[in-house]
């Protein structure tokens, strides 16, 4: 994935930092959360989130949801790496209304 397709987010939540990291989609220009961390500032956030990057395909499963956008015509495919499903959907839907999104399907990929 390109840097350009990264997006990292800090905020101050609580005296603490948090950080998210988006990637978006260059097919179709969407915006997903892959993970966040918080910290005490921002170095120890992103501390935190590259041994998150280097270790979560050995730690989280792996799902593919078929989703459309409002308005659209066109069936989307997209991957996430999630505990379980609904931590899955949340990183579908962050940052956006649930309503703008109609997911058709959600399945649990096998281990390969």
């Amino acid at each position: 994935m390109s840097g350009g397709n990264l997006l990292f987010e800090f905020r101050l939540i609580d005296h603490k930092t948090r950080l998210d990291l988006i990637t978006v989609n260059p097919r179709h220009s969407q915006s997903f959360l892959l993970h966040s961390e918080t910290g005490y500032d921002r170095l120890d956030a992103l501390r935190k989130m590259l041994a998150y990057v280097q270790r979560y395909r050995d730690q989280e499963s792996s799902y593919t949801i078929q989703w459309m956008a409002r308005n659209d015509k066109e069936l989307n495919t997209s991957y996430f790496r999630a505990r379980h499903m609904y931590e899955a959907l949340d990183k579908l839907y962050f940052g956006r209304d649930m309503n703008t999104i109609t997911v058709f399907s959600i399945v649990l990929n096998p281990v390969s």
